[in-house]
């Protein structure tokens, strides 16, 4: 285990060590806010849903732009944020499911893999995690051996709102770095203020900082004091009241981060992205994907297009909406480009940096086809077809633009393109590598129908 311990460290850094950095005055600070299991619908910015009031998620959409367009590469938790946070398809590397409830021995985000946060912390930033890692419990592939510097949260897919316990997880306790906590308001709550902590400590301290804010609300279990629950009065469905109030306690505390981020006069200089890590579980906390189809754990568009945003002043057009194909992927390299470094030499990213398609530099779209595959679910975009294999359902051709729902299958009517998407999805999927964990429900085609309550 040392020495591959080892190898993985010098491979990193050989990686890390290539980047080039703009000097600390043009380098903009960095915030990921992740949302878990929110619906497509579920941001007032969407308008869409007129229940929900959700004013610091839609600011950062009105001062920048919101993306229509916007996929993870996962409609599941832990591979979702391990795409995010690689840059890379999941399914590159194997990981491709969640580990469910169960200890599983080589799960983690693989240690040769590069982490956004080693990335830009080789750029000279201030790294912190906030929130759910998900990534591995054991020790070396805590947060602060994968490149952040500070982290205040927890280590599996799920946890309790109100208790610092471990949950249905073990090495799930609440824990600032390794030390465990013994108490908890609200957790949303409390990662709003270690949030506003983190800004307040490195907004002026001479260096830029990157921080990864991973929440797990909306995620279950459902808990919510009554402070939220009382600006829900006139909802009388349980399940989606007790999601409003998570959600506003989600957004107060993206408030939090914002109002220290204006207090310190440096919200200029700060590139704001805004994510869901899959599509809203309907089934399990009343999260709306409308005008979509489908849900979590599927390769419908309810499964993996998520409300994305992102907000720079003076760099990123305010109030705009882009509607070409976007991914989570595109994160990685979109900060490395704000902060001035290059991608190291020896990683292959896949996702692409959108400043210059979102500052009119690039009238192409950003990605010519996106890919899924999570066991026998798999899917391709290419422009607005998209190719879907559903178990249950079998492969199906849609028209996007003419058919956001997926309601009318092409495949008859067009066998040319179901031949064609499903010759580069198969040219795609070569380049892809077994998974290094199994499904935690192989009979039902890798992308469990209780995911939802497991991460």
């Amino acid at each position: 285990m040392r020495k591959y311990l080892l190898a993985s460290i010098v491979l990193v850094l050989a990686q890390v060590v290539s980047a080039q950095v703009a000097p600390p005055s043009a380098r903009p600070n960095v915030i990921v806010f992740v949302a878990d299991d929110l619906g497509y619908a579920d941001i007032g910015a969407q308008r869409v849903a007129k229940d929900v009031k959700t004013p610091n998620i839609d600011a950062i959409a009105t001062a920048g732009t919101r993306f229509t367009n916007g996929y993870v590469t996962c409609p599941i938790c832990s591979p979702s944020r391990a795409g995010l946070l690689s840059g890379r398809y999941q399914t590159r590397f194997g990981h491709e499911f969640n580990p469910g409830q169960r200890e599983v021995p080589n799960f983690g985000l693989p240690l040769d893999q590069l982490t956004l946060a080693q990335a830009m912390k080789s750029a000279g930033y201030t790294t912190g995690a906030i929130g759910k890692w998900h990534l591995g419990y054991t020790p070396e592939m805590h947060p602060q051996k994968r490149g952040f510097d500070e982290f205040f949260g927890f280590l599996g897919g799920s946890h309790s709102y109100v208790d610092v316990g471990p949950g249905r997880l073990p090495n799930n306790e609440l824990r600032r770095g390794d030390t465990l906590l013994k108490t908890v308001t609200y957790l949303t709550d409390d990662f709003g203020r270690e949030g506003a902590d983190f800004v307040d400590r490195h907004a002026n301290d001479g260096k830029p900082f990157f921080l990864y804010f991973a929440f797990n609300a909306v995620h279950v279990p459902q808990q919510a004091p009554q402070k939220y629950l009382d600006r829900f009065k006139g909802e009388s469905n349980e399940k989606r009241l007790m999601l409003l109030a998570m959600l506003s306690a989600m957004d107060d505390a993206i408030g939090e981060v914002l109002g220290k981020l204006r207090e310190h006069k440096v919200e200029d200089n700060t590139l704001i992205v805004f994510i869901s890590d899959n599509g809203g579980p309907t089934q399990h906390n009343s999260s709306r994907n409308e005008p979509l189809r489908g849900r979590k754990s599927q390769m419908l568009e309810g499964g993996i297009r998520v409300p994305y945003m992102m907000q720079w002043n003076g760099h990123i057009p305010a109030g705009k909406v882009y509607d070409k194909p976007v991914i989570s992927l595109d994160i990685f390299p979109t900060a490395l480009a704000a902060a001035g470094a290059n991608a190291p030499e020896k990683v292959k990213l896949d996702g692409v940096n959108l400043l210059p398609f979102l500052k009119g530099e690039s009238e192409l779209s950003p990605h010519e086809s996106l890919y899924w595959r999570i066991g026998s679910h798999w899917a391709i975009r290419d422009g607005n077809l998209k190719l879907v294999n559903q178990p249950g359902e079998g492969t199906r051709l849609y028209d996007l633009a003419a058919d956001l729902g997926e309601t009318k299958d092409l495949s008859e009517a067009r066998p040319q393109d179901r031949k064609r998407l499903q010759e580069k999805y198969d040219a795609w999927n070569v380049q892809n590598t077994e998974a290094r964990w199994p499904p935690q429900n192989p009979k039902k085609g890798g992308a469990a129908a209780d995911d939802a309550a497991d991460g």
